[in-house]
């Protein structure tokens, strides 16, 4: 919307009886092309932020149906009137729909129980069937079973699964006369609601991950670029779950990054949490490398961490990437970079995430790289989309 405004405020600027409309055209186009970073203001609250959730098991039990009632009618001076127990209530459902309101799974919880049905009662009196239970999972959520299969992608908004089914309601002995037995005495009790155990997971967590080993400067590099504030110290794995800032530049463009848990060699055979960790990389649409200049081979890290990735995930490391050469305002860093680069055929950008050196260089390769391959990871997100259906 803001941008929209723009453009109507300076198209009435450059109006006149004479002027193009390819000359406002350019000139709109020329000032929007221009953007600049927007570093975070320095933040002096202490309070950390949550860490993201993209991934969690779910036990869900759909609403059981209300009881059938058993009861007779009562008239004066009408000794058999006859039943008139009514049907109990249908159990909601536990239904999970796509919205654009939700950016991760933080707030799901663990056990979701559907509504149940109320019970039948006298005079005919048929039980409420309950309203569905909606749990709301941002785009791109995958829910899969226990077993790995998966069972719905919930990709555009409004998509929606029935992850437990309300139970049907019990039958009243009303509905059991006949002319063979004129006062039933018996009633249904409501059927149970569905049960399921269910995995539900993010497919894409961030446009960017960073990756790299412990104590790399992954987290300070993230609180330098964006507002998320994971824990940093001193000591090795301070970050145990991912975090996600938003990168923001001038022109109102936004780019989720990904603070991963350092990895550590042999993390693809779940060595350190490995397999935790790096199930977070793998939706991430493109990966920064944090190398740490204080190592003296420091070409060493990023060989390591491609090897690991591609161990886990074949394909993994051919992601779109950039090498992040961090702590280069120490004094061994000057000698460990023209190693570095002598040592790799990636691009290398050389910033101190502490010392606020070279970010603002950083966010605009970022969103170069970012911007190069989104079109096409997005192409290819439709072409899968379309085999499955």
């Amino acid at each position: 919307m803001k941008t929209f405004v723009t453009c109507a405020r300076l198209a009435l600027t450059l109006w006149k009886p004479n002027a193009s409309r390819e000359l406002i055209r350019k000139t709109v186009k020329a000032r929007l092309s221009t953007y600049k970073p927007l570093l975070p203001e320095s933040n002096k609250g202490t309070t950390e932020a949550k860490y993201f959730v993209d991934y969690k098991e779910v036990e869900v039990f759909g609403g059981d149906g209300g009881d059938g009632c058993m009861s007779f009618a009562k008239y004066p001076h009408v000794e058999f009137a006859g039943p008139d127990g009514g049907d109990g209530g249908n159990g909601g459902h536990v239904i999970f729909i796509a919205s654009n309101m939700k950016k991760s799974l933080n707030k799901l919880e663990s056990t979701v129980q559907g509504i149940r049905g109320i019970d039948g009662s006298s005079r005919n009196c048929h039980g409420a069937t309950m309203t569905h239970t909606y749990i709301q999972v941002p785009l791109g959520t995958v829910i899969s079973s226990t077993n790995g299969q998966e069972l719905a992608n919930l990709e555009c908004d409004g998509d929606y699964y029935v992850g437990g089914r309300g139970g049907a309601g019990g039958r009243g002995n009303k509905f059991f006369l006949s002319n063979e037995n004129r006062a039933p005495t018996v009633a249904e009790k409501g059927a149970k609601g569905e049960y399921q155990c269910l995995r539900v997971e993010l497919r894409t967590m961030a446009n960017v991950g960073l990756i790299g080993f412990p104590n790399a400067g992954k987290s300070t590099l993230l609180r330098s670029i964006t507002r998320a504030k994971p824990k940093v110290a001193a000591y090795p794995f301070t970050t145990r779950n991912p975090f996600v800032g938003i990168m923001e530049f001038s022109d109102h463009v936004q780019i989720t990054v990904a603070d991963i848990p350092g990895l550590i060699t042999g993390a693809h055979k779940n060595m350190g949490l490995g397999f935790s960790f790096l199930q977070h990389i793998q939706r991430c649409t493109c990966l920064l490398y944090v190398i740490d200049l204080s190592y003296t081979e420091p070409w060493t890290q990023y060989k390591a961490l491609q090897y690991e990735l591609e161990q886990y995930k074949e394909g993994l490391s051919t992601r779109p990437c950039l090498i992040v050469a961090n702590k280069v305002d120490l004094s061994v860093a000057k000698q460990n970079l023209d190693v570095l680069k002598a040592h790799v055929d990636l691009p290398v950008l050389a910033i101190s995430a502490a010392k606020k050196i070279g970010l603002e260089e950083l966010m605009i390769e970022i969103r170069q790289l970012y911007e190069r391959h989104a079109s096409k990871a997005d192409k290819e997100k439709t072409e899968e989309r379309n085999k499955v259906s």
